[in-house]
């Protein structure tokens, strides 16, 4: 939607939102519970790194490199790795199998179609490289939000004591300031800024995904880290998966193609194994 911005701003606007709420939102706080103390400080700087900062940035770069659709369902793949990572001592390898399956053949299914698509079109070996770039660029942000999602459930059930919406103001004002650092060593400066078209679409956008997407989505995530088990809460990224596929196909103005519903199919079945499996 604003493509022309780069996405060292996109990712910086966004997260400044965030920041400046959660900022604004820690003073609603009583004085005694305000402030984090040193370890939780430093656990909320990592944090924020891992599942938002560095996360989104890693994303927008990929989807800029490989398109939506296959960076979606490769960060869709969250749950799966969260239920192999953070599983029940007693859930088995052999039970998770026909999930990993069919998420897999689904998530090759797309990438097999959105490459032919592609050469079909005429695509030379530069472009089929920056589609490469992409989907690497888009695991390694799948592999940075699975270790927030794990270490962050950890650490709110070893801390039980804290506050579901304190903590989630912690990450996010760790998550401005980091947010501002970036966009002060990589960002464009503000004059070009200025002159870019859609200037008021890019900041509600910015202010769309850092209140909704950020620092609300963060609360109630926090809140089901606490009450669920990290295998178990990590099945709920799937709608993240199909909402991001349902705006893509909605942004692009098409119906999604025949490879396009089987491995949306085929992912959305992996997940029902998997949960079922974890049951």
């Amino acid at each position: 939607m604003v493509g022309h911005f780069g996405m060292v701003d996109i990712t910086a606007a966004r997260f400044a939102v965030f920041g400046a709420i959660s900022g604004l939102a820690v003073f609603a706080r009583p004085a005694a519970v305000r402030w984090p103390n040193g370890q939780q400080a430093l656990a909320a700087l990592g944090l924020s790194v891992l599942g938002f900062s560095g996360y989104y940035l890693l994303l927008a770069f990929g989807i800029a490199a490989a398109g939506t659709e296959v960076p979606s369902l490769i960060i869709g793949t969250i749950p799966v790795w969260m239920m192999l990572l953070g599983r029940p001592a007693g859930l088995r390898m052999r039970a998770l199998l026909p999930g990993l399956v069919l998420t897999g053949a689904g998530i090759a299914l797309m990438i097999w179609g959105a490459w032919s698509a592609q050469h079909g079109a005429g695509g030379d070996s530069g472009n089929g490289a920056r589609f490469g770039w992409g989907i690497a660029l888009a695991l390694c942000s799948m592999a940075s939000w699975t270790v927030y999602g794990l270490l962050n459930a950890k650490w709110l059930q070893r801390h039980a004591e804290l506050n579901a919406t304190d903590w989630a103001n912690w990450l996010g004002i760790a998550t401005g300031l980091g947010a501002l650092l970036l966009w002060l060593v990589a960002g464009n400066d503000v004059a070009t800024l200025q002159s870019q078209p859609d200037g008021m679409l890019f900041i509600w956008i910015a202010l769309a995904g850092g209140f909704g997407s950020s620092w609300l989505a963060t609360i109630l995530w926090n809140i089901a880290s606490q009450r669920l088990s990290a295998s178990l809460c990590g099945q709920l990224i799937v709608s993240e998966t199909l909402f991001a596929l349902l705006y893509s196909f909605v942004w692009d103005g098409r119906w999604p193609q025949a490879t396009e519903w089987v491995a949306a199919l085929l992912f959305v079945l992996g997940i029902l194994a998997s949960i079922k499996a974890h049951r």
